[in-house]
C-alpha cells in the first residue's frame, strides 16, 4: 500500500498509520478471515481518497500563512507624508526615497492585494431549478458480522416509504449513533429499495458481504439519547415470541419464562418495550409485551380459551428484523395442617359441613392478571425481622410434616402462629397455648376489623388466625411458619412481612400410591381430628390441586418443591430459608421503598 511522504522530520499522518496497521496487527490476528478483512478494509480506494483529503485539509488549516497586516501602502504613504519637510538625517532620508520609489510602491500594492483576497475553498453556487423541498440523505457505512444489527424496518402505511421502525437498545446500531428511528431507508449497497418488500430487503443484506452502505432520509428530528434509571422487572409468566401473532417482529423478541428477571431497557414505546435479562452479557435488548399491553391481552382472553395471540389489527403494519445474520410413610400419619387444620378434605365436605370455609374479600376474588412485577435487590440487614414464611399446598402433601420438622430442627429460630377461636377452653387446655381464647362478640368485631388473616365457623364457633399473632412471632426474631390459602398470600405481601411463598407439589401419582397408600391422613372432621387412610381419590385430588395452584397463583410462589422424599424436601425447604436470610434477592419495589 503506498504511503503518503510526510517529509524527514515529521511524525507520520493518519494515512501513513492506517495503511501499516494491517501488517503490524497481523502477528495478533489468529484467524486468515480477520486479517483479509481488515487489508481490505483499509486497503479500499474510497477510504484512502477520503484520508488523503482529510490530511490535505487538516495541512491547509496548520499551515496557510496569516498577513500581518493588509493595508502596507497606505501605511507607507502616511509615513512618508509624516516625515516629510522635517529635519532628517541621513537614515530617514534614505527611507523616503526606498517609499517613494515605483517599484516599492507596486510591490506594497501587490502584497494588499494578495491579503486581502479569501483563498478558502467554495462551493459551487446552488442551480436555479433546485427543489427546495427536496430530502437531504445520509450515507452511512457499517461492517457486517455474526452480531445482527439490531434494528427493525417496516413500510409506511401512509407514504409507503420503507422506514427503520425501531432502534433495538444496546444493539450494533444504536451502538453506532448513525441510524434513528424514522430515517427513510432508500439505497442498500447502491440498490433502491423503494419497490421492495421488507422481506426482500432482509434477503439483500444477508447476501451482502464486509461494509454495507445504506443511504437513508434522515428523521426529522434526531433526539439526543437519554440516559434511562436501570428499571428490573420480575415476569409473572411465560413468554415465547415464536407463539405471539402480534409481535411487530418476531426475530426481535425475548423469550423468557416466569419468574426471570428483565432489565427493562426502554419503554418509549407503549406496546413494546425493550428488554435483555439480567446479568446477561449480550447488551442488544428484544422486544418484549409492555404491562398495559398484556394486561389487556389476558383481560380479554377467555378463562377457559388459549387460543393463540392474534395480530391487533388485520391490517396493520409489521416490523421486520436488519439481521446481519424418599419418605417412610407406610406406617405414619400425613397431617393435613400444624396445630389441627381448619380445613377438611373434598372427601370429608360431601356429607360434612367444613370446619373451616375462609371468608374471602371480594376485593380478592378478582380475576389475577400477573404480567411484570418491579423488582429490585434486596439484603437482610442484621438484626432486623425476618421475612415470613408461607407454605402453600393441596391436603396430604405435607405442610405440617414439614413444619414439624423445622421446628424440632431449631425451635429457637423457627416459630408457628397460635390460632384464636370462640369455644370455650376445655380442661388441660391453656390460653394461649392450643388457642387464644376469646369471646364470640370479640371475635366478630376483630372480623369486622379485617384482624383475621383466615377465619372460619365451625357448630357455632370461631376459628382463625390473626394478623398480629404473625406479629407476635416475628417481634421475637423467629422465622414465622405460616400455611394458608392462596388467596390470603395477597394480603400478606406487604413491606412488613415480605413473605417467601413455598409451594409444596406432591410427585406423580404412580409415586403418591407407592410412598403412601399405608399412611393417613388427619381429615380435621372434628377440633380432634381423625386418621382415615389415603384413598385413590385423595391422590388425585392432591396431583389435580397442585396443578390448579400452580397454574392460578404460580406467580405469587418464590419456591417450588416437590415432596417426594420428606427428608430430602425438608433439607431443600430449610437451604432455601436459609438462603433468604443471608444472602441478596430480588423484591417487589414497593417493599423496599415503604
Amino acid at each position: 500500500m503506498p504511503a503518503l511522504a510526510t517529509g524527514a522530520g515529521h511524525e507520520p499522518g493518519l494515512y501513513d498509520l492506517l495503511a501499516a496497521l494491517p501488517s503490524q496487527l497481523q502477528p495478533h490476528v489468529s484467524r486468515s478471515e480477520d486479517n483479509t478483512f481488515l487489508q481490505n478494509m483499509f486497503g479500499e480506494r474510497s477510504l484512502q481518497t477520503l484520508v488523503k483529503i482529510h490530511e490535505q485539509l487538516q495541512f491547509y488549516e496548520e499551515r496557510k500563512p496569516v498577513p500581518v497586516l493588509d493595508s502596507a501602502a497606505a501605511l507607507a504613504h502616511e509615513l512618508s507624508d509624516e516625515m516629510e519637510g522635517k529635519s532628517a538625517n541621513r537614515e530617514i532620508k534614505e527611507l523616503l526615497q526606498l517609499l517613494g520609489r515605483p517599484h516599492v510602491k507596486s510591490l506594497l500594492l501587490v502584497h494588499d492585494t494578495i491579503a486581502q483576497k479569501s483563498y478558502d475553498p467554495e462551493l459551487p453556487p446552488l442551480p436555479d431549478d433546485i427543489d427546495d423541498n427536496e430530502d437531504s440523505v445520509k450515507i452511512i457505512r457499517l461492517v457486517k458480522n455474526k452480531e445482527p444489527l439490531g434494528a427493525t424496518i417496516r413500510r409506511d402505511d401512509l407514504t409507503g416509504a420503507i422506514v427503520v421502525a425501531r432502534i433495538m437498545r444496546g444493539g450494533a446500531a444504536d451502538r453506532s449513533g448513525l441510524i434513528h428511528v424514522g430515517d427513510e431507508l432508500k439505497e442498500v449497497n447502491g440498490i433502491p429499495v423503494d419497490d421492495k418488500k421488507p422481506e426482500e430487503i432482509i434477503r439483500l443484506l444477508a447476501q451482502s458481504q464486509g461494509a454495507i452502505t445504506f443511504k437513508v432520509i434522515p428523521s426529522v428530528k434526531e433526539e439526543e439519547p437519554t440516559k434511562e434509571p436501570k428499571v428490573f422487572m420480575k415476569a409473572l409468566f411465560d413468554y415465547d415470541p415464536k407463539d405471539d401473532k402480534a409481535i411487530p417482529c418476531m426475530e426481535a423478541g425475548l423469550a423468557f419464562k416466569r419468574g426471570s428477571i428483565l432489565q427493562i431497557m426502554s419503554q418509549d414505546d407503549a406496546t413494546w418495550w425493550q428488554a435483555k435479562h439480567e446479568g446477561e452479557a449480550n447488551p442488544r435488548a428484544g422486544l418484549i409485551p409492555s404491562k398495559q399491553f398484556q394486561e389487556r391481552r389476558f383481560a380479554l382472553r377467555r378463562p377457559d380459551a388459549t387460543l393463540p395471540l392474534q395480530r391487533t389489527s388485520s391490517r396493520r403494519s409489521y416490523d421486520v428484523a436488519i439481521d446481519f445474520e424418599d419418605a417412610d410413610y407406610s406406617s405414619g400419619f400425613q397431617l393435613a395442617g400444624f396445630r389441627r387444620s381448619f380445613r377438611l378434605s373434598r372427601r370429608d365436605k360431601k356429607t360434612n359441613k367444613s370446619m373451616y370455609e375462609c371468608k374471602k374479600s371480594e376485593i380478592y376474588d378478582t380475576a389475577d392478571l400477573p404480567t411484570y412485577e418491579e423488582v429490585t435487590t434486596y439484603r437482610r440487614p442484621s438484626g432486623a425481622k425476618h421475612r415470613l414464611a408461607v407454605l402453600v399446598g393441596p391436603p396430604g402433601v405435607g405442610l405440617n410434616e414439614l413444619k414439624r420438622k423445622l421446628l424440632i430442627s431449631d425451635p429457637q429460630h423457627f416459630s408457628v402462629t397460635v390460632p384464636h377461636t370462640s369455644r370455650a377452653k376445655r380442661n388441660q387446655e391453656s390460653d394461649g397455648v392450643e388457642y387464644h381464647f376469646i369471646s364470640k362478640h370479640l371475635f366478630e368485631t376483630d372480623i369486622h376489623n379485617n384482624k383475621f388473616i383466615e377465619y372460619g365457623e365451625y357448630k357455632g364457633n370461631y376459628y382463625g388466625t390473626a394478623i398480629d399473632s404473625v406479629r407476635s412471632v416475628l417481634s421475637r426474631n423467629k422465622v414465622c411458619l405460616l400455611d394458608v390459602q392462596p388467596h390470603t398470600i395477597k394480603l400478606l405481601r406487604t413491606a412488613e412481612f415480605k413473605p417467601f411463598v413455598v409451594l409444596v407439589k406432591p410427585p406423580a401419582i404412580e409415586r403418591l400410591r407407592e410412598t403412601r397408600m399405608n399412611a393417613k391422613i388427619i381429615s380435621g372432621k372434628d377440633d380432634k381430628g381423625s386418621a382415615k387412610p389415603f384413598t385413590e381419590e385423595d391422590f388425585q385430588e392432591m396431583v389435580t390441586t397442585a396443578q390448579t395452584l400452580e397454574v392460578q397463583h404460580g406467580h405469587l410462589f418464590e419456591k417450588i418443591i416437590v415432596n417426594d422424599d420428606l427428608s430430602t424436601a425438608f433439607g431443600e425447604l430449610r437451604g432455601a430459608l436459609k438462603t433468604v436470610e443471608t444472602e441478596t434477592h430480588w423484591l417487589p419495589v414497593s417493599w423496599t421503598h415503604s
